[in-house]
Formats: C-alpha cells, structure tokens, sequence
C-alpha cells in the first residue's frame, strides 16, 4: 500500500486561491492524464469542488512530488500554496478520504453532495483510464463506507449552522431546490456562506445586490452569480425563489408592501425569505402574506440548538465507524501486499520438490502410478508443513505492519525477489547435475532441503 493525498479544502485555504486551483469538469480528463504521467505516480484521482481540490494517487518507490505537479498544473508557485496544503500518506491517507466521502470533512457536515462529487471524480478517473488496482479497491471501500455511514447513522438528518439549518427549511418548503434563483441582499460572509449550502444543495442562479455594487460584484463573482445595482432590488426580486438577506442596515428593507407586490409579481407562487440580519430587514408582518415565507434568526437558532447535540453524538458514532473500516482496509491491503512473496515462495519450494522427485526417479527407475501418487503426497505432506508456519508468520506480519522488515529477510532466505524466484535460483533448479549415488546420505539429504 502506497497511497498519497495531497490538497486544500475551505478549512485550510482562502477562497481566492481555491478558485485558482478549481479544475472544471472539462478539463479533469486533460487533469488526470498529465498527472499519470507525473514522475512516480502510478494512478491517480483528482476531486474538485467549490470547497476543496484533493489530489489521491498511488506512487511508486518513495512517492510522488505532488506539490511540485500542482505547481506545474496551475502556474502558482508552491511557496503560495504551502502553507494552505494538507498531505497524508496511506493510512492517514485512506482515513482523510474515507471522512470526505461521508461528509465528515465538509462545511455543512452531514451533506450528500460530497458523496456524488466523490463518485463522479471515481467515474471520470476510470474512464480516463488513471485508476490502479490498489485505488480501485480504496474507492469502492470508499464509497462502500460512506454509505455505511449515512445508513448506521443520522449524521445527514441534522443540520448544525443557521444557513444549513435555513436550507432544511427552504428543502421542506419548497420541496428541491433544484434550478431555484437565489437572490442574496448583502455582499457580506454570512450571505456567502448561506450560498455556499444552498449551492450545495443543489439551487441554479445567483442574483447579488447590495448597497456597495463593488461588494455585491466580488461576491457575485465568488459564486457564479450575477450582480444587480441596489436600485433595481424591488424590480427584481420577483425572479427570486429565495431570498436571503445580511445587511446591516438600521431598518427593514422588506415590508408588506413590498411583499404583496412581490407576490403579484410571481403570480402567487411561494417565496422563501432567510433573514440573518440584526436588526431584521424583512419585517415580521411580510409572514402573514400566504405563499410568503420568513424566517429570522430567532428561529434558525432554535433550530441550531436543537440539531447541534444530535448532530455531535451521530458524527462521532461516524467517526467510530470509519476508524473500524480503516483499520479493516489497511489489514487487507497488507495482506496484498504480501501475496506475491507468498505465491513465489510456494513456486520456489515447489520447483524444488519436482526438482527432487525427478532426480529421484533417476535413481529408482519405473515407478507404478500407485508409487508415483505416493511419492508426490509424501513429498507435499512435507512441503505443506515446512510452509504453514512461514506463511502463517508473514500472514501475521501484514496484519500487524511489520511485513516491512520481515519481507526483505524471507526474499534472503529463500532466494525471492521483488515477489519473484530470481532468475539464478529457477537455472540452478533446471540444470542442477544428476546427483551421485556414492554421495553421503546426510549430504543427499542436505540436497533434498535445498541447502546445496
């Protein structure tokens, strides 16, 4: 096992540089081909989202410089990315990425969208052809754990931040939020951050307007949306599905009034309001409006509250979960690992053995079929014994990581190399000279064990 899983997510890194690093889903195919290519790297997987780029690639010999290819990649030099960049290797690699894929590690925890993202990227990488045997395995675990998860515990039913919370709300409301138009009052991080998890969520356009067009515009460009001056607010909010406004203005910037209007404008159909202003910018009276719906922050926080403890206690009943299924897939590929030293050791004492029973039976002439089947099972009997507990010790070894040091030792001893009988020892098996019958019997017997 030699995995490597290099990145930045919204915890590590500014939003500035994530942008930078984003890959489109057009260019991912172009992405994973250059990467296949990179020194060392013998398959590899790339994961881009709006809130993370994670590179996870089985390397060859030391490993991969990955820092080096993202600086190739992008054009950034890696002094700007260090400090932002995360990287772990095999078993923290494998628990990194078993904690994205169940949402563990995303800023709305809980969210089914990482899964999707984390499928689709696995699909691109095999259609592109970057997939190895080991990431083969890692991913389908991957995948296999996460919904683990989702179906053992209630980690994905308990939203934990107002926004998260307005979304399970708008969810319930609205049914999906699918090509929903969200309109964001307010160009400042809550308004961000509420988008984010709607986005996330799955809702289609962004529209931003606050009283700084400077503002609304930087923000508009952060997420995909469009900026609209403040001035032609009312004329267009009708478009919105949502609405959500964090302003910091001293009065209410809906009113009844405006609500109505609003209404008539979309032809009754409903509206959502998310007020995470203090003090408020929608007024309370606007609810009372049927197909208009409000909900200020007295309400999300209640919300909050209540999910937060639930949440804690299922995320950490995930946690307990992924830590198992870790340790389950390391073991397993450790004792991959040593499979082809275990399969040439048994090619090697068995070469032997016909070795052996072929010199022998230049000695004892015809043998009946009741001798030869007599002959082989001795000879097997024998080999199976001497082998069971060198099998059964490197079988141990992998299990419990020291397969490291005892590996090197058996390939000595036995003449394996790299999981393969070394060329000298399979010549010196194919031509060995007859044995001569005036030898000892203690050094015929020292040749039958192999030791000559």
């Amino acid at each position: 096992m030699n995995f490597q899983l290099i990145g930045l997510n919204h915890n590590s890194a500014p939003i500035d540089l994530r942008e930078k690093l984003a890959i489109p889903d057009c260019r991912l195919p172009e992405a994973l081909q250059q990467l296949a290519q990179f020194p060392d790297v013998a398959g590899g997987l790339i994961l881009s989202t709006c809130n993370r780029v994670e590179i996870i690639v089985e390397s060859k010999r030391a490993g991969a410089d990955l820092r080096s290819f993202l600086s190739g990649y992008f054009g950034i030099a890696v002094d700007e990315m260090e400090r932002h960049l995360y990287e772990y290797r095999d078993d923290k690699a494998v628990l990194h990425l078993f904690r994205v894929a169940a949402s563990l590690d995303s800023m709305v925890v809980g969210e089914a969208q990482i899964l999707g993202q984390v499928r689709e990227a696995y699909a691109t990488a095999r259609t592109v052809g970057t997939i190895s045997p080991q990431l083969h395995r890692l991913l389908r675990r991957t995948l296999a754990v996460a919904k683990r998860v989702r179906t053992e515990t209630a980690v994905g039913s308990c939203a934990v931040s107002v926004a998260s919370v307005a979304v399970e709300h708008a969810q319930n409301i609205l049914g999906s939020l699918e090509n929903k138009c969200i309109y964001l009052v307010g160009g400042g991080e809550m308004s961000e951050l509420a988008a984010r998890h709607l986005i996330a969520h799955g809702a289609g356009s962004i529209l931003v307007s606050s009283c700084s067009f400077e503002r609304a515009d930087k923000l508009a460009n952060a997420v995909h949306g469009k900026a609209i001056p403040f001035e032609d607010l009312y004329n267009t909010c009708h478009l919105a599905d949502i609405i959500i406004t964090a302003t910091a203005a001293p009065h209410t910037i809906f009113r009844r009034e405006h609500g109505e209007l609003l209404l008539q404008r979309r032809r009754n159909r409903p509206v959502f309001f998310i007020d995470i202003s203090v003090p408020r910018n929608v007024a309370p009276e606007i609810s009372q409006i049927e197909g208009i719906f409000v909900y200020d922050m007295d309400d999300l926080q209640r919300a909050v509250d209540d999910n937060a403890e639930n949440r804690r206690k299922e995320a950490k009943r995930a946690e307990v979960i992924i830590a198992s299924e870790v340790e389950r897939f390391c073991a397993g590929m450790q004792i991959l690992d040593v499979v082809p030293a275990i399969v040439s050791l048994q090619e090697r004492v068995e070469n032997i053995r016909q070795s052996e029973i072929d010199r022998a039976r230049g000695r004892l002439g015809q043998l009946s079929v009741e001798q030869e089947a007599a002959i082989d099972a001795i000879t097997r009997g024998i080999v199976n014994k001497l082998m069971h507990s060198p099998i059964s010790v490197l079988k141990s070894a992998a299990r419990e990581a020291e397969a490291g040091m005892l590996l090197p030792l058996v390939e000595r001893l036995f003449d394996i190399s790299d999981g393969k009988v070394s060329s000298s020892s399979q010549n010196t098996l194919k031509f060995r000279p007859p044995a001569l019958e005036s030898r000892p019997h203690t050094q015929q017997a020292g040749e039958a064990a192999g030791t000559d």
